[in-house]
């Protein structure tokens, strides 16, 4: 048996710990649930042992587990390290991305992370608005690379995702019972807004608004609360959130699509770096959009 550790089985592993699931790791990693469970299990099966107690309703490490992790969070970091050392390639200054707010808590955090490890001399910084602001900005020259959450693919970005947008609310919650629908959307320029709008009409549900906010964190409480449905990507789904459907009575809602743009302007090289490297962690998670 070789005696080389899967660096990538180890990062499986770390997330699985400071996430506390399959699930959330599998996001921050940008893998299914079912990529993250057979990473472990190739884990385990290679040092003989066990690393999480499955008896137990939350993830627990076993005393072996315990015993890895330290060393497997030193090794990450080295390697880490290295792989910015040799492969920055002098990039140095700084780099400025939008997106909206439903994409960056689900999206953003790894893939920013991965990036500025691997260039540590790159300074970005982040916008969240709402895609109609962030399309003006990008041609403005006020951001480098933004991603946006669209009714078409545009033939002036690439395409990164094709996604369902469904309707969401507290897991076990009652909200879509009441009449009218006590409904969360975005400011009037959300591009969820309009075709959620449009789906109610249709089938004649009377709604009303609880709360009318880009602030995603207003957006999520009233969810949590179980105040009110809303309209999300399904990849973007939060933990604890339920998707309700026509059984639930509430229409279906369109396809979406999240797409990425790069300054037309002379861009910069790191901007294309940066969108190169978006590009690849969404091909690597969701391969029908690569």
């Amino acid at each position: 048996m070789t005696r080389d550790v899967d660096l990538a089985l180890l990062r499986a592993f770390v997330a699985v710990v400071d996430t506390g699931g399959m699930t959330a790791a599998g996001r921050r990693l940008n893998l299914t649930q079912a990529a993250v469970s057979q990473q472990i299990k190739r884990l385990e099966e290679h040092f003989a042992v066990s690393l999480f107690d499955r008896e137990q309703r939350r993830v627990t490490l076993t005393e072996d587990g315990e015993r890895l992790v330290g060393h497997a969070r030193r090794m990450l970091s080295l390697n880490d390290e290295v792989w910015g050392l040799m492969t920055s390639h002098g990039f140095e200054g700084r780099v400025r991305i939008g997106a909206p707010h439903d994409l960056v808590g689900v999206y953003m955090p790894q893939i920013l992370r991965d990036f500025s490890k691997a260039w540590p001399r790159v300074d970005i910084s982040l916008t969240c608005i709402h895609t109609t602001g962030l399309r003006q900005s990008l041609e403005a020259g006020e951001v480098d690379v933004i991603l946006t959450t669209e009714a078409a693919p545009n033939s002036d970005s690439r395409l990164l995702l094709s996604d369902r947008l469904v309707w969401v609310g507290a897991s076990g919650g009652t909200a879509h019972e009441r009449t009218p629908l006590p409904v969360t959307l975005g400011n009037p320029d959300c591009t969820f807004r309009a075709a959620a709008v449009e789906a109610l009409g249709r089938v004649g549900r009377d709604w009303r608004f609880t709360c009318a906010t880009s602030n995603y964190s207003a957006f999520h409480t009233t969810l949590d609360a179980d105040l009110a449905v809303a309209p999300l990507l399904a990849h973007s789904v939060p933990v604890g959130m339920q998707i309700l459907g026509e059984k639930e009575g509430l229409p279906e809602l369109p396809l979406f699509y999240v797409n990425l743009y790069v300054a037309p302007n002379d861009p910069s090289a790191i901007a294309l770096e940066l969108a190169d490297h978006i590009e690849r962690v969404f091909a690597g998670r969701y391969p029908v959009a690569a």
